[in-house]
């Protein structure tokens, strides 16, 4: 009867995870094109697209942490069959997604041209750096939208609508990138030539293609939360819901300060990588984006144990959160043991996809390899993150992670390339050290039973 349970909840959990895998890889798709159709440029202009990448990822923690606060809550008053309290979840999204989206677009594009001197980035590439930063965050706004209202979607079991988004997003920014990177070309395909027209703006047209793509997504995901039929608001009234916006900070703050915190530490180590030349540059932007694609189906799956959790507890079930830990850990470390084995062996052709230099390919193909070895290590620690996620605990998952990063990544890095005057090996040998850590602190949390609270016996039911 236990082996039959478990059987459906793998099922349930495939169900829900694949179109969530298949999100992450069309969005994690874009940066590839542009790091791959820019690539034939040069080596600078590779550089210049990811120089500033880890400000990226800082800027869009607050979004993300913001988009936890709503799943945690989402997930649970849908578990609960609280429709009136979705709603109410919802619209109050709707009004932080306006909030959020105006500073998240301000902030940036004020800041714009420091930021490449503050990431240490070669003078010789800095405008082109900045330029290239400016106009991937004009659309802020609907970035805003799609990050939350597609977290909003997935809390409420509806994972397949960001996933359409997500591919027809990659098509609009794949075409507009042949328009707008290249200048008017002749180009022949299976012996007929044509005229390819193009803008020939380089680095420029990559973030102008991506950033209309972007603002396509975040409309066409705010007019289906919109029509949802379970979490549409009906009439909207963007005024503040006290009691809800609380339960929103309790588990966004801590999130937030953990996203802030480590995509700080992301700052300051691609700052240190940056000091090393263009192909440590070059290099750790292009190592990043392929590492990051193996690491898709665990976050996919981070995001169902979320999801489903949250609804468990939501429905005061505790033998059913029992079962999904039972049957999420052992799915999610053989996915991230085969992912890595993928990545060790195919380094060198993927790193090859997106450089022509030897010296690029034979550095990343080295790190990747490094860091293969660890992923089903990191597949454990981010299912029992996502599960305490789905429960609203985000304070211990803080603690964790930015002892990891700071602790060991950046302070390991600092000694490594300041001090030992050591490479790009080095730090990665340094980023595998946090992310040891981060599992043993989660194991130890999970062994104990500390990733959630008690459920109230009164209420449970089986």
């Amino acid at each position: 009867m236990l082996r039959q349970e478990r059987r459906g909840l793998a099922r349930a959990i495939v169900v829900l995870a694949w179109p969530t895998v298949i999100e992450q890889v069309m969005q994690v798709a874009v940066q590839y094109i542009d790091i791959a159709m820019v690539g034939v440029l040069g080596t600078q202009a590779t550089a210049a697209v990811g120089a500033t990448t880890t400000v990226g990822w800082l800027l869009y923690s607050t979004i993300l942490a913001f988009g936890v606060g709503f799943l945690a809550l989402v997930s649970q008053t849908c578990g609960a069959g609280d429709d009136a309290g979705t709603r109410n979840a919802v619209s109050q999204a709707i009004l932080v997604v306006l909030v959020v989206g105006v500073i998240s677009t301000v902030v940036p594009l004020a800041l714009s041209p420091w930021v490449p001197v503050w990431m240490q980035v070669d003078p010789a590439i800095r405008d082109m750096t900045w330029q290239y930063f400016f106009i991937l965050y004009l659309p802020m706004l609907p970035r805003t939208a799609s990050a939350i209202f597609g977290t909003v979607l997935r809390a409420a079991g509806d994972t397949r609508t960001p996933m359409k988004v997500a591919v027809i997003v990659n098509a609009i920014n794949v075409v507009l990138n042949f328009l707008l990177i290249y200048p008017t070309r002749t180009v022949t395909v299976l012996g007929l030539s044509f005229v390819m027209p193009g803008a020939g703006w380089g680095v420029a047209g990559a973030a102008a293609a991506s950033a209309i793509a972007f603002t396509w997504g975040g409309i066409r995901i705010t007019v289906v939360l919109l029509r949802h039929p379970r979490l549409s608001p009906g009439t909207l009234r963007l005024r503040p819901d006290w009691a809800v916006l609380r339960r929103c900070w309790q588990v966004t703050f801590p999130n937030m300060l953990q996203h802030f915190g480590t995509a700080l530490g992301f700052v300051f180590f691609a700052a240190m990588i940056n000091s090393l030349g263009d192909v440590a540059t070059a290099t750790h932007t292009i190592a990043n984006i392929v590492e990051s694609a193996f690491y898709i189906p665990g976050s996919g799956m981070q995001t169902a144990a979320a999801t489903l959790v949250g609804n468990a507890w939501g429905a005061r079930n505790e033998k059913r959160l029992r079962s999904l830990a039972a049957v999420f850990i052992p799915m999610e470390m053989i996915l991230m043991a085969g992912t890595g084995a993928l990545l060790f062996v195919s380094a060198p052709a993927l790193m090859a996809l997106f450089s022509q230099s030897d010296e690029v390919i034979a550095l990343g193909s080295t790190v990747l390899r490094m860091v293969a070895v660890s992923e089903p290590l990191y597949g454990f620690y981010i299912i029992v993150e996502g599960m305490m996620m789905g429960l609203g605990k985000t304070r211990l998952p803080f603690l964790y992670n930015i002892c990891g990063m700071w602790g060991v990544r950046i302070v390991g890095t600092w000694i490594c390339t300041q001090f030992l005057h050591l490479g790009l090996v080095a730090a990665w040998g340094c980023m595998i050290g946090h992310n040891m850590l981060v599992f043993v602190l989660y194991l130890i949390t999970y062994l104990r039973d500390r990733w959630h609270d008690p459920m109230p016996q009164a209420a449970s039911r089986t």
